[in-house]
This record gives structure tokens, sequence and C-alpha cells, in this order.
């Protein structure tokens, strides 16, 4: 029966340094990590390789239920899995412990309150786009060449200009440039159509 600990951090400049401090605080003999890894990554080679180590009467300390799961339905399989081979799970934010009933109850709600805040998120998003381009505005990122530098590109392309030399004249990669002309040549193709 031992206690392993796992960390995660979305991307490569985040610290893992306050969640191994945490996991070694509360007793974690092994902690496996994933370092620059989406919680939405289906494959994370430390969980890979925490889920083979794990055995019956083991526990599985979380710093935070999100570091583990990548959804609630991700987050509740990985623990079915846990309860179907003997495994608790422990997360130290959330100050829940599956080993009670209460800890699984606490874990059931919180979850389902997660998955409410994220779909919450996610329709403000969507509805924030909308009114964004309804009034005019193109959200994202700017393109890095405008239209008018696509055409003063494909005219020197015509005359004989190389697209390395003018990706190099407009500071972009050979792709964006290719990526540009190409998007102008479809627009005025629909236009003369």
């Amino acid at each position: 029966m031992a206690l392993l600990g796992y960390a995660r951090v979305s991307t490569p400049d985040q610290s893992l340094e306050p969640q191994l401090d945490a996991l070694r605080t509360a007793g974690c003999s092994v902690i496996f990590q994933d370092h620059g890894v989406s919680g939405g990554s289906t494959s994370r080679s430390g969980l890979d390789k925490l889920m083979h180590t794990l055995e019956t009467g083991d526990t599985l300390v979380v710093w935070r239920l999100d570091r583990l799961g990548r959804s609630i339905r991700h987050l509740l399989e990985v623990v079915g899995v846990f309860r179907d081979r003997g495994i608790e799970l422990r997360s130290l934010t959330e100050n829940i412990d599956t080993s009670s009933a209460s800890g699984r109850m606490v874990l059931h709600v919180m979850a389902a309150v997660a998955e409410f805040e994220r779909a919450l998120v996610s329709e403000r998003t969507i509805a924030g786009l909308k009114a964004a381009r309804a009034r005019g505005k193109r959200p994202g990122r700017q393109r890095s060449l405008t239209d008018d530098q696509c055409a003063d590109a494909l005219r020197a392309l015509r005359e004989g200009a190389t697209e390395d030399a003018l990706a190099a004249h407009y500071n972009v990669h050979r792709r964006t440039l290719q990526r540009a002309i190409h998007r102008l040549r479809a627009a005025r193709h629909q236009q003369a159509t």
C-alpha cells in the first residue's frame, strides 16, 4: 500500500514545483509527472506509467482533480477504474478522499459543478464571438499579410521573384506567404464566378 503522486502542468513554461512540494509533504513515495501536456491529451506518458504502476491498496494523490482528468467524464472513468482495482484517490486542494462515502459523494458533486462551469464559459465565449461577428469584427489572430501585400506579392511572383525572397521581404514564413496568396486567388476566383 503506497502513496503515489501525480503532477501535471499544461505548458512548458509552467512550474511543477508547487505541486511536487505539496505531494512530497503529503507523503508520496513516488511522483509521476507530465510537463507541458494539456489535460485534453488522450495520451500522457506520466499518467500512463502511473496507471500501470498502481496496485490494489495504493492511494493516488493529486494536487487538484483537474490535474488528473481531461474532462469530468474522463475523471469519473478513471475513478471508476480505481474503484474496480481497489485504488483510492486523494485530492489535496479539494480535500477529497475516496476511501470514505462522503469523499466519493463530494467528488461527484464537485465534478458536476466543474462541468457546469466549463459549459458556462464555453457558452459565453461562443456568444461573445457571435456578437463580435455581428458587429463586423473578425475575432482571432490577425493575418500576417494584408490583402494589398498579397496582391503585391502575387504580382512580384509573376514578374519572377521567388517565394523565399518575398517571405523574407514580408518577414513571414514561406508557407504563410503561400497560404495568403492561395487565399487571394480563391477570393478572386469566387468573385469571378
